[in-house]
């Protein structure tokens, strides 16, 4: 894995431990020489995590959009920042840097942006790796619905297994290592429809 891409809050959240994850995940993949690709903004989760990987001597490549570039104070030191017209344009130009794909706590953005690459996924779109690291249980109640999306049959147990949950950076990285994309059949067939 080359580069990974990271979506996290543009603000710091209201616990320390997400800022310290978002730290210790920059700091990682600096070791690991692991390039970061994330949304480009200087605050909050975004600003912590680009600072550690720069601080690491990694690469940080940031992408924002134009309308955001200046509200979201975009990053300035970064090893690289493309400035895009949409927020479409921002997500297509992340995916296609990046190897796999990572989120840290944040707002409804995060939760977007996460879902929509495991969706890709899902759907065959990619065969990148998709993970949460789940700081503090932040991401325990989504994952408590996902596990009921499958207990409901609206989504195949495979496809869940498709999203690599870990309580760490290490242990998330340490997983994506060894991931294989699996090759899942979903419920709907023509008799169901």
């Amino acid at each position: 894995m080359s580069r990974l891409c990271v979506f996290c809050g543009s603000s710091p959240g209201r616990r320390a431990e997400y800022r310290d994850a978002a730290r210790a995940l920059g700091r990682l993949l600096a070791q690991r020489g692991i390039g970061l690709v994330y949304g480009g903004g200087g605050g909050g989760l975004m600003g912590v995590l680009a600072e550690a990987v720069l601080e690491g001597g990694g690469e940080a490549i940031g992408v924002i959009p134009h309308a955001l570039e200046k509200r979201e104070l975009a990053h300035r030191g970064l090893t690289e920042l493309r400035v895009v017209d949409s927020m479409h344009e921002r997500k297509a130009l992340m995916a296609s840097l990046a190897d796999g794909f990572v989120a840290l706590p944040g707002g409804a953005g995060t939760l977007e942006e996460i879902c929509e690459v495991w969706t890709w996924g899902l759907l065959g779109v990619h065969r990148k790796p998709c993970g949460i690291i789940n700081t503090a249980g932040y991401y325990t109640p989504l994952l408590e619905f996902i596990d009921r999306m499958v207990a409901e049959e609206f989504l195949a147990p495979g496809y869940r297994d498709m999203l690599v949950v870990a309580p760490d950076a290490a242990s998330l990285l340490d997983r994506f290592d060894s991931y294989r994309h699996p090759a899942v059949e979903g419920w709907i067939t023509r008799e169901t429809t």
